[in-house]
């Protein structure tokens, strides 16, 4: 009896390839969404995979979109950039953390600011003493024959700066050398001798006891440092408005603007080849380094590693300062001259009442008394100074 079958085929079997034809014929008009056709989501289908189209279509990889044909996933890169981003920001943190206290560590440190029976009281505002010694250290023989420095060993001060900054503005005050002044336990005499007799200390406790002021910061740099920072920075420009010719300080520069080198600098700024001879001093002084400090802060020096390393190097193995200072210290320091420079504040000379001589002392100058002490005065209440105080240049 016949079912239709073919001759030796059961029933069971032709009822497997019946299935078998008919999951066929399903995979071939039911394929994966991938191909753009529905899916039924049948477990049991293998073809119903969401990564069966990613597969078939790239060679076996299942990165080349989603289930759906959708653009690959961004994730691992986007992690991979954001990890070396963060990375080259920390390296960068390290190395400006690592440079500041290396630059820090350089400073010399010298114990300045200390405590004496009546010392002046805290005042508003900031205050600074800067020093210009006559410091050989770190210079040879040879060097000390080309900048005419002589060979006295020690250090005697060769400049001296009251700063001020704070609400009342920025101002910076010139303390004559030779200003006669009384000095604790010495005496009255020239105010640089308070240096030569007790070194900083003393120097800072007479300018205190003079002024009425609290010193808060000191700063002090040798012939040798100077000359060092001003090359650091490619050279100072000045206007020279006469020719000066002092053998003493090896300095013979023509009448008008030019640039300084080290040497030529050192010596423009110790020159007393004037007929004010002292007075004519500390205004050059003034005047160059509020330019010094002003192309050492310029973007053209800042951001140039060929002059702000060795300019970073130069001052702090050069500058003394107090045991309580720090680089940042020196930084708002330089700032606040390069503002003076720039117009932003007061640059001026303690007021001059005359000039007189002794025995021991040899020739020395005198303050105005009324006009300093209103001077002083104004900055101990952290105020402008007034304009008839200021002398005109």
């Amino acid at each position: 009896m016949s079912d239709r079958w073919p001759e030796g085929w059961t029933r069971k079997e032709g009822e497997r390839v019946a299935r078998s034809r008919h999951h066929s014929v399903r995979a071939e008009h039911h394929q994966p969404a991938a191909y753009g056709r529905e899916r039924r989501g049948d477990p049991y289908d293998p073809y119903d995979d969401p990564y069966a189209g990613d597969q078939l279509r790239g060679g076996g990889r299942y990165d080349q979109g989603d289930a759906y044909g959708g653009p690959p996933p961004r994730r691992r890169r986007r992690r991979r950039g954001g990890r070396v981003f963060g990375a080259i920001v920390v390296v960068l943190l390290l190395v400006l953390v690592g440079g500041y206290f290396y630059l820090d560590s350089r400073l010399k440190r010298e114990s300045v600011l200390v405590d004496y029976p009546g010392r002046v009281a805290d005042t508003p505002g900031t205050n600074w003493l800067i020093v210009g010694s006559d410091s050989r250290d770190g210079l040879s023989k040879a060097e000390q024959r080309k900048l005419k420095t002589g060979f006295t060993p020690g250090r005697r001060t060769d400049s001296m700066m009251l700063l001020h900054y704070g609400s009342g503005g920025t101002s910076l005050i010139s303390l004559p050398r030779d200003s006669y002044v009384p000095i604790p336990g010495k005496g009255r005499n020239k105010l640089n001798a308070a240096f030569a007799f007790g070194g900083p200390k003393l120097l800072v406790q007479t300018v205190e006891e003079a002024t009425g002021i609290r010193i808060d910061h000191y700063a002090e740099i040798g012939f040798g440092g100077f000359v060092g920072v001003v090359d650091a920075v490619g050279g100072v420009d000045m206007c020279v408005k006469e020719d000066i010719k002092d053998p003493k300080a090896g300095l013979n520069l023509k009448a008008g603007c030019q640039t300084l080198d080290g040497a030529q600098a050192l010596g423009y700024v110790r020159t007393r080849a004037y007929a004010r001879a002292d007075l004519q001093r500390v205004e050059n002084q003034q005047q160059f380094f509020g330019a010094l400090m002003k192309k050492a802060a310029s973007p053209g020096t800042m951001l140039n590693p060929f002059r702000s390393i060795p300019l970073a190097m130069n001052s702090t193995s050069n500058f003394l300062v107090d045991d309580g200072d720090h680089l940042h210290h020196l930084v708002r320091m330089m700032w606040a001259m390069k503002g003076v420079s720039g117009g932003d504040g007061v640059s001026t000379t303690v007021p001059i009442g005359g000039g007189g001589s002794a025995a021991g002392v040899g020739s020395y100058i005198t303050w105005d008394k009324a006009k300093a002490t209103r001077l002083f005065e104004a900055l101990k209440q952290d105020q402008a100074i007034p304009q008839d105080v200021i002398q005109k240049k």
